[in-house]
Parts: structure tokens; C-alpha cells; sequence
């Protein structure tokens, strides 16, 4: 599709930077909300974004605005890049200038903890009129920033609207599939930022690179039973959302859910570290874990673990001790 977009993103960290680079270089026009003026005055003066993407050079013609009703204007795609958790407040104040039938993509993953809904069903409430997809997949913004091949999902309940916006966001380095399951996509994105931190506490812990690996897989048969309670198809946590995102995840420290759990295991202060969405889903995905009558022990170990009343090392003990039974 050559048609040039006009495509606003709400969010000037790093996530929201670097999917507006990925929209430049797909030939769009690309205006990012940054709720800080300084960061808004550096990206379009010096053409960096140091406190979110430090090193790394922006397309001159990215602009940043601290107006958000001037980012929307002749929009015809939002990209909502802002953290799960402020999601509300951000479409809200978006909610009088926006027009109808333009489409939001949610790029957060998360799982609202006041009222246990899915990014989704957040952006439906405050936007009922409009389009509604979502974008994820295994994706570290600093390597989408820097060009770096990257592969990830779009859906939405309209097929036909999750292809027209895979095609759309698609760019040399960015390939996009598309899906109909948007469930199962936000359910893969939101739990597997849980699974990272039980991942990175079991390493941190000097536990051993086979508990990691135990730790892992148990946890993505966990990600595909809750999956499967919300509507999710198989294929869809199988795919780069669930299973594609959750390696990615599990397995760096560039990870900011890992890098949480890491300090957490080996004892360390998690003061001052980078938001981790896992800290705030962990807590909701357990009660609703609870409330459905579902068996997910390590989220539910992640969630005593974060509330100081079960260590890590007692949590693996727990885990071990629990009955045997048939993997599948």
C-alpha cells in the first residue's frame, strides 16, 4: 500500500519512539505525544530521545507535541504506546477530539489491576465508537529503534481491519502479521510480563539454568490454560504473541520484567528500576486465576513473591512439592 498515513502515537518513551521511527520508515508521517515537554524539545531539536533510546539517532522529520488534541489532528491511525496502567486516563483525554473511525492500536501489555480488563475492553469503554487493535510479538524497542529485524502480530476482531493495519505499520524491518484473535493476542502479551519475572527471580536466585527452563515451559502451559478460560485460540499462544514473546521475555535482561525478577532473586533493591508491567498484572492475573477456578501456580507464587510473603527459593520448593501428575 503506498498510500501515505498520517499516524499519530500517544507516548514519546521508548516503545512509543520507536514505533513512530517504524512508521517513518514505512513511508508514513509519523507525530508523537510526549507528556514531558523537555523530551518533546529534544526529540524535535537534537533529534534524540536520551532518557528513553539513548544512542540512538531520530528521523529528522519525527516531530514530538506535548498537545495531544494537535497530535490527533488529520490522524488517520493512533498508536497508543503508553504504559497499561495509564491507558484510561491517556484515551480519555483523547476522547473529544478523536474522530470515529479512526483506529486505535493498543501497543501496551498488561491487564488493567483496578478492574481486571484486558487493554481492549479498557479502550472500548472510553472509545466505543472507534476501531480498536492490538500490536505485539517478541520486540525490545532499543532493536526496533535501530532497524533491527523484528517480527510481530496485529489483530483485531475485524480480519480484514487487522490486515489493512499489518500492511500499513509493516516496514523493512518490521514484518507484521495479522490475526482475528485479538483475546488471545492481549492475553499472550499480558502474562507472559509475569512469567519473565518468575523467570529472572529463579535465575537471580542461583537456581539453575534447568530451573529457568522448568520454570519457562510450566509457565506457558499455564499462559495457554488461562488463555484458553478467556476464549484465546491455541494458535494464537503458540504464535509470536504468546510463545514468540514469552522466549524473548524469559531470556534477556534487556527485558524489564526479567531484570525485576533478577533483583528480586538475588536479593537486590528493586527501587529505581525501569516500570515493569508484570509488577501490576501479577496481582489482578491471580485473582482472576482465583475467581475462575483455574490451576496457575506460578503466577500465583510471582504475585506472594512481589507481596514479600513467599521467597523465591521457597516458592521453587513449593512448586516441587506439589503432587505429581501426567505433563499432558
Amino acid at each position: 500500500m503506498s498510500e501515505t498515513w498520517n499516524i499519530a502515537v500517544l507516548g514519546a518513551g521508548a516503545w512509543g519512539t520507536a514505533l513512530a521511527l517504524t512508521a517513518r520508515r514505512a513511508g508514513h508521517k509519523a507525530t508523537l505525544w510526549a507528556r514531558d515537554t523537555e523530551v518533546a524539545h529534544e526529540i524535535n531539536h537534537t533529534h534524540t530521545n536520551s532518557r528513553y533510546l539513548p544512542g540512538v539517532k531520530l528521523d529528522p522529520k519525527l516531530a514530538a507535541l506535548s498537545d495531544v488534541t494537535a497530535v490527533l489532528d488529520g490522524a488517520h491511525c493512533v498508536l497508543a504506546a503508553t504504559p497499561a496502567q495509564t491507558l484510561r486516563a491517556v484515551l480519555g483525554a483523547t476522547r473529544d477530539t478523536l474522530a470515529p473511525d479512526v483506529p486505535v492500536v493498543l501497543c501496551a501489555k498488561g491487564i488493567e489491576r483496578e478492574t481486571g480488563r484486558l487493554m481492549s475492553e479498557v479502550a472500548r469503554e472510553v472509545l466505543p465508537q472507534n476501531p480498536l487493535a492490538a500490536l505485539s510479538g517478541p520486540s525490545f524497542a532499543a532493536d526496533v529503534a535501530a532497524g533491527l529485524p523484528t517480527a510481530v502480530t496485529v489483530a483485531a476482531h475485524d480480519g480484514a481491519l487487522a490486515a489493512e493495519l499489518a500492511a500499513r505499520l509493516s516496514a523493512p524491518n518490521l514484518r507484521c502479521y495479522s490475526s482475528a484473535d485479538l483475546t488471545g493476542v492481549e492475553i499472550g502479551g499480558a502474562l507472559k510480563n509475569v512469567l519473565a519475572i518468575a523467570a529472572g527471580a529463579t535465575s537471580g536466585a542461583g537456581l539453575g539454568a534447568s530451573a529457568v527452563a522448568a520454570i519457562v515451559t510450566r509457565g506457558f502451559v499455564e499462559l495457554r490454560r488461562i488463555g484458553a478460560a478467556f476464549g484465546a485460540e491455541p494458535e494464537t499462544l503458540m504464535g509470536l504473541s504468546g510463545l514468540g514473546d514469552l522466549i524473548l521475555t524469559c531470556g534477556s535482561a534487556q527485558s524489564r520484567n526479567f531484570a525485576y525478577g533478577l533483583a528480586l532473586g538475588r536479593g537486590e533493591s528493586v527501587a529505581g528500576l525501569p516500570l515493569a508491567e508484570g509488577v501490576f498484572t501479577a496481582g489482578i492475573a491471580a485473582k482472576i486465576v482465583r475467581e475462575r477456578g483455574l490451576e496457575a501456580p506460578i503466577v500465583g507464587s510471582v504475585t506472594e513473591i512481589l507481596e514479600g510473603r513467599l521467597t523465591v527459593e521457597a516458592a521453587m520448593q513449593a512448586l516441587l512439592a506439589r503432587p505429581l501428575k501426567r505433563e499432558v
